[in-house]
């Protein structure tokens, strides 16, 4: 079950519970209350007067979660990297901040855009809903916006006609998932004047046509491009499937020392990195 969606329900749960409480449970109680009191029972009118446990829990709770439900929805969401897919930019293990409003104030759950504020912009790293399977968000870079002409062909991207220049090729290595480590060469791309570090190997590449961004929609691709499940693979992202704007880098955790002690595993130099 979507998250958002269980703090909603736990947010109209408790509201609930204290409305209720407010509207028709107090008096009832305060009635019983003055009959013991003028009945000389004071311990039991005191008694009779307090709050059940559920709704205290209710009253606290509930201004709490309605805080977090909205700077959740609608200013701020934290994310954590599961994969390598956007290596040297973002780590297995970073844990990220994404700004909900970039492209637009919407409502939570049904996601429907309310107010529009701005649209994604070549270079943008951002979150969406993975079309195939809405229930799970998905992080890449993007790099067609609706009309643009996209050609990934021998490891380099064209927009438009355009070749996006790459430089300062180097060496690096990277954990594509568990144990297995490769060796890639990291590059800086030009992506229409937003410079970014790719990753590009030997491995053979989808072959495919130059292809046109439909109206609403968005071609993104991961920086380490050859261990990338992106719209090479699976086409666009729809205007409605968009989350927002990844923008820092709040926390950064080391997932291939598995045998230290949680404090030698915190990437300090990573944590209030802005994201490129």
């Amino acid at each position: 079950m979507d998250f958002a969606l269980i703090m909603l329900l736990i947010l109209v749960g408790t509201g609930a519970i204290w409305g209720l409480d407010r509207l028709l449970w107090m008096d009832g109680r305060e009635r019983k209350a003055k009959a013991l009191l003028q009945a000389g029972k004071g311990e039991e009118a005191a008694q009779a007067r307090r709050d059940p446990v559920y709704v205290e829990y209710a009253r606290a709770f509930f201004p709490v979660i309605l805080i977090v439900f909205l700077i959740r929805s609608f200013i701020v969401e934290p994310f954590r990297i599961p994969s390598g897919s956007m290596l040297p930019s973002l780590y297995i293990g970073d844990f990220i901040l994404v700004n909900k409003s970039s492209y637009g104030v919407r409502l939570p759950i049904v996601n429907a855009k309310i107010f529009d504020v701005g649209s994604p912009k070549r270079g943008d790293v951002m979150v969406f809903r993975f079309p195939k399977e809405p229930s799970i968000n998905y992080i890449k870079r993007v790099v067609g916006i609706p009309g643009d002409r996209i050609l990934y062909k021998d490891k380099k991207l064209y927009i438009n006609g355009r070749l996006m220049t790459q430089s300062d090729g180097r060496p690096y290595f990277f954990t594509p998932g568990g144990e297995e480590r490769g060796e890639a060469l990291r590059v800086t791309e030009n992506l229409d004047g937003v410079k970014h570090d790719i990753l590009k190997t030997d491995q053979s590449e989808l072959s495919r046509p130059e292809i046109v961004v439909p109206k609403g929609n968005y071609f993104v691709m991961g920086d380490n491009r050859d261990h990338s499940n992106d719209s090479r693979y699976w086409d666009f992202v729809p205007d409605e499937n968009l989350v927002g704007k990844a923008f820092l880098i709040w926390f950064s955790w080391d997932m291939s020392w598995q045998d230290r002690k949680f404090w030698q595993r915190i990437v300090w130099e990573r944590i209030g990195s802005p994201i490129k």
